[in-house]
């Protein structure tokens, strides 16, 4: 296919301070087989020279450009603004973290999906998580999936295949009707976006590796992974689109399911040196659930966790040995009788 008789595709990369890997970055959106792409560039007030390597390419290419922002913003709300930077013309949104970047078949193989399919909104694949293959799950070869099918998944049977923000292309028309496009409160707005655009189209999925996931210290994917918000995100996507997709039966078994995984991690945490910020997040997220945050419900995790611990001192051994944490009496935990107060 010719690149005029394609249609165009938005790309968005948000940029802050990634100057190592920028470069790499725009270089594998440069090598797209498919040529009918413009490209925005958002600097977010770097203070390396990310905007300068940004600028020098925008030099050269003329589907590039770039755009400083006035002020620095917070991750999401930055994706927000790059999003609204996308064509007018465009038929297809992809946003590209400027730590990550795409295979050369990428745009390629997730618009062939989507038109071959003009229900779909969303097109995911496999991806590359450091050395992991993420994202699996859907049996080959699954390239057209109900938006309600999908989200089902998810919550009956805990299928996530939305990846990240550059795992997916979005239909454009999509972005441009949802403002803002992620919710600026919540870290894994992704995954709430997908489901609120799921309700009225479907999901698209190639089963290829397209994209590549960078895990490196100091991203927002480290410090997700280290206080575990996703199980939050999780928890909060269930209370607030579960009964769009389930029955009120099966909404209950999921709700019960989630809490029950919710618990058990805080009770893993009670033997961690886990300081008053940890306990305040998680209180938090489990109050905005509607569930409170239940302190007997706590301990009660806490002495499962415990009698499994006397009764199997080999495996308690070994998790503490890579844990480098004691079992801890709770209420000595920072913050703890202040984070469980009713407020």
């Amino acid at each position: 296919m010719r690149s005029e008789s394609q249609p165009l595709v938005s790309v968005v990369i948000p940029v802050y301070n990634c100057a190592e890997y920028i470069a790499e970055c725009i270089e594998s959106l440069l090598a797209q087989t498919y040529q009918n792409w413009h490209c925005v560039i958002v600097n977010n007030c770097s203070t390396d020279n990310s905007g300068d390597i940004a600028r020098q390419y925008a030099a050269k290419h003329p589907q590039i450009r770039v755009q400083d922002n006035q002020q620095f913003l917070r991750a999401v709300p930055n994706f927000n603004v790059a999003l609204r930077q996308i064509s007018p013309t465009s038929k297809y949104c992809k946003i590209l973290f400027s730590d990550d970047w795409i295979f050369p078949e990428c745009l390629e193989r997730m618009v062939a999906v989507a038109e071959e399919h003009p229900s779909v909104g969303i097109v995911g694949a496999y991806g590359l998580q450091g050395r992991q293959v993420m994202w699996a799950g859907l049996p080959y070869p699954s390239r057209l999936i109900s938006g309600r099918e999908i989200c089902r998944k998810l919550f009956v049977e805990d299928l996530y295949v939305f990846g990240t923000g550059t795992s997916l292309l979005f239909r454009a028309d999509l972005v441009r009707g949802r403002e803002p496009f992620y919710n600026e409160s919540n870290l894994h707005a992704d995954s709430e976006t997908c489901i609120a655009l799921l309700r009225s189209c479907d999901f698209g999925f190639v089963h290829q590796v397209l994209t590549f996931t960078r895990v490196r210290p100091g991203s927002l994917f480290t410090f997700t992974t280290d206080i575990n918000t996703l199980i939050a995100g999780r928890l909060h996507d269930l209370v607030t689109f579960g009964r769009d997709f389930l029955t009120t039966e099966e909404y209950q078994f999921c709700l019960e399911r989630r809490l029950s995984e919710y618990y058990e991690f805080l009770a893993r945490n009670l033997g961690r040196r886990r300081d008053k910020k940890f306990w305040d997040y998680h209180s938090q997220k489990l109050m905005e659930s509607g569930a409170d945050f239940d302190r007997m419900r706590l301990l009660k995790a806490f002495l499962v966790k415990t009698t499994s611990a006397v009764l199997n001192p080999k495996s308690t051994v070994e998790k503490l040995w890579k844990g480098k944490g004691t079992p801890r009496d709770p209420t000595f935990l920072p913050g703890f009788q202040e984070n469980t107060r009713a407020r």
